[in-house]
């Protein structure tokens, strides 16, 4: 799994500091509204050429780990 979390790239230069996807300008943001949206994997690769099936595995995976984090309560 550690693998997929490689073709996440953050770089303060690019699209705001966002995470994005191998260095593209296609950040894991723009990946998750198009599932949102309710475009299929096999949509979303035809829309983005660029992208790689492991690419949108990557955005969910990366996604879950930021979300999954304890919480404090005081």
């Amino acid at each position: 799994m550690s693998d997929l979390l490689k073709r996440i790239t953050v770089n303060p230069r690019q699209c705001g500091g966002r995470p994005c996807i191998r260095g593209m300008r296609i950040r894991v943001s723009d990946v998750l509204d198009l599932f949102a949206a309710g475009l299929s994997a096999e949509q979303i690769l035809e829309e983005m050429p660029d992208l790689e099936a492991d690419d949108l595995k990557a955005a969910f995976l990366y996604a879950s780990r930021k979300l999954n984090h304890p919480v404090l309560v005081a």
